[in-house]
């Protein structure tokens, strides 16, 4: 079985990590970080302009992976990394659909309170929309 963990710095994401790692031992595992070009705070683009700033964003994502390949070695596994560039929910099931995945690990949230009710959450969206079982972590 080949799994996708979709991973965002927080404390649900490594959750899903750590979930993969324990639960699924002896499957592949594939770590995705979805960047979101449209989430900026207040004047970001207009000071980096958006090439740098997505620039940015990957060098930021190529430090989390980091984070996770070492985490997931701490657990004894080998994982593989991936980034995507666009609305987390659609970049997740998108990859899940194109790499052959057989099922999605996402943690249950990376907001809370407002932010969350109003942007809405990408675990349902990914459990809705996607090709292949889904299985959200808390």
């Amino acid at each position: 079985m080949h799994l996708l963990v979709a991973l965002e710095d927080s404390e649900p994401g490594w959750a899903a990590l750590e979930f993969a790692c324990a639960e699924h031992a002896d499957d592949d595992i594939t770590v995705l970080h979805a960047i979101d070009p449209t989430n900026s705070s207040y004047g970001e683009v207009a000071h980096l302009g958006p090439t740098e700033l997505l620039e940015h964003r990957r060098e930021d994502a190529a430090e989390l992976l980091a984070d996770a390949e070492a985490r997931a070695a701490d657990e004894g596994r080998s994982i593989e990394t991936a980034v995507a560039v666009g609305q987390p929910a659609d970049a997740i099931v998108d990859y899940a659909a194109e790499n052959a995945i057989d099922l999605i690990v996402v943690g249950s949230h990376g907001r809370s309170g407002f932010s969350r009710v109003l942007l809405g959450s990408v675990a349902e969206r990914v459990a809705r929309q996607a090709p292949v079982p889904v299985t959200i972590v808390r």
